[in-house]
């Protein structure tokens, strides 16, 4: 009597499931079904909203995988646009510096940051001063720079404690200024995941209560850095471990999308470590990636091809 042939476990069916499972995995890791929305609701907006929107999809690289000098080993995070100088500024986790850049990418000057552990993230707030995130120590801090300072220390300036003390290296790493609400927008990376709004200054001079940010399905792994574009109020939300830059509008949903895997809008590589992005009056889009690369993206003319 012959014994049952059992062709399940055959090789070719054995790699076909690992095939199949390997294939779920990306789905699931890269958030392919959550792009495929994105894709499909993108190719149903309107002309006339696209027009009102940041509108990501029209976007190519310009400047792409520059290096900024001496920075090879001190982790560039986090980046803001200061409207007045017409300049970005950038922190470093490593070695802590505040960095000011032109938008060329070039490094205009290196500033000293003492007292910080893990600056992570940037921001230029209204009235002329810079908030830093030190994610390690959960302070958000604000410091008034000078033209000529070279050094600052955080214990000259105020602190304000984030929260949720057992975050570790998975907390907060962007922040962004919204003019509209006089308020911070805050990015908690992951553990979990969150945005939320910080009303600053609060009636008595000091930071507000933090709330909550309610939005949509981000369809992301990380937040590592956030922006806010002046001119439509809407959100940048950046992803380095999802490759993307995703745009929000007031209410928290999402519009549209930039993808930073290589060969698409104009990158000839992949952004494989974004953690900082940025945007100008003119609608220029900054990224700067670990280590020490810097990136602009900008709008395809209406007639562009």
């Amino acid at each position: 009597m012959s014994l049952p042939r059992f062709r399940l476990f055959r090789p070719r069916y054995w790699l076909s499931g690992v095939a199949v499972l390997a294939l779920g995995a990306v789905v699931q890791t890269q958030h392919l079904d959550d792009r495929a929305t994105l894709w499909w609701q993108e190719s149903r907006t309107p002309l006339v909203d696209q027009l009102a929107s940041v509108w990501l999809p029209g976007y190519r690289a310009v400047i792409q995988a520059k290096a900024l000098p001496g920075l090879e080993r001190d982790e560039t995070s986090g980046l803001t646009y200061n409207p007045a100088t017409g300049t970005l500024f950038a922190v470093t986790g490593k070695n802590p510096l505040l960095l000011e850049l032109s938008r060329q990418g070039e490094v205009l000057r290196r500033i000293e940051l003492k007292g910080f552990a893990d600056p992570e993230g940037v921001e230029v707030l209204g009235d002329g001063r810079l908030a830093i995130v030190d994610e390690r120590r959960r302070q958000l801090t604000t410091i008034t720079l000078s033209d000529h300072d070279l050094s600052l220390d955080a214990a000259d300036f105020p602190g304000f404690d984030l929260g949720f003390a057992d975050a570790g290296n998975k907390g907060f790493e962007a922040l962004a200024w919204d003019a509209r609400s006089s308020s911070l927008v805050l990015g908690k990376e992951r553990g979990p995941m969150g945005l939320f709004s910080l009303p600053f200054p609060g009636e008595d001079g000091a930071a507000g209560v933090m709330q909550p940010f309610s939005y949509g399905n981000l369809g992301m792994r990380d937040i590592s850095s956030l922006s806010i574009d002046a001119r439509t109020g809407h959100a940048l939300v950046l992803s380095d471990e999802s490759r993307m830059l995703l745009e929000l509008d007031r209410s928290g949903q999402p519009v549209s999308f930039l993808s930073l895997i290589g060969g698409l809008n104009g990158l000839e590589h992949g952004i494989e470590q974004a953690e900082g992005v940025a945007m100008d009056e003119e609608g220029n889009i900054y990224i700067v990636a670990e280590p020490n690369l810097f990136y602009v993206f900008s709008k395809e003319p209406a007639d562009a091809g």
